[in-house]
């Protein structure tokens, strides 16, 4: 076995940065192709498996969720699951997430809700609590 000195520690080092790099990259579009039609900022409003998700820009019209506090971090949408708002976030490369999907970014704002019900799988959206 070859003896590891500081220029082959290096290498691996950047050889595993490197294969990071490449798969942070390829994970956003990855995980938004199983969540197809969710890129449009347009109002849905939908049952999906059986639970009723709605999404619209903040600000206009409350949807019965709680109170409307908490949209979107920042992103001026508001997404609910059963009439629960889910927090949602816009990520810098135009991905999504949410507070129940947190690691899995999608399309849009309707991937995120219907990736939210996936993760659920039929337990209850908790209200979270705003600062």
């Amino acid at each position: 076995m070859p003896e590891l000195t500081r220029r082959r520690a290096l290498t691996a080092t950047a050889a595993l940065a490197a294969a990071a790099g490449v798969q942070t990259l390829v994970a956003p579009g990855a995980s938004a192709a199983g969540h197809s039609h969710g890129g449009s900022l347009e109002p849905f409003d939908e049952v999906y498996r059986g639970r009723r998700i709605q999404g619209r820009p903040a600000g206009t019209g409350d949807m019965g969720g709680t109170g409307g506090h908490h949209h979107g971090h920042g992103t001026g949408y508001a997404v609910f699951v059963d009439g629960v708002e889910l927090h949602v976030m816009r990520n810098a490369d135009g991905s999504w997430i949410s507070v129940v999907s947190h690691y899995d970014p999608v399309a849009g704002p309707r991937a995120a809700a219907r990736a939210a019900v996936d993760e659920l799988q039929g337990a209850a959206l908790l209200p979270f609590p705003a600062n």
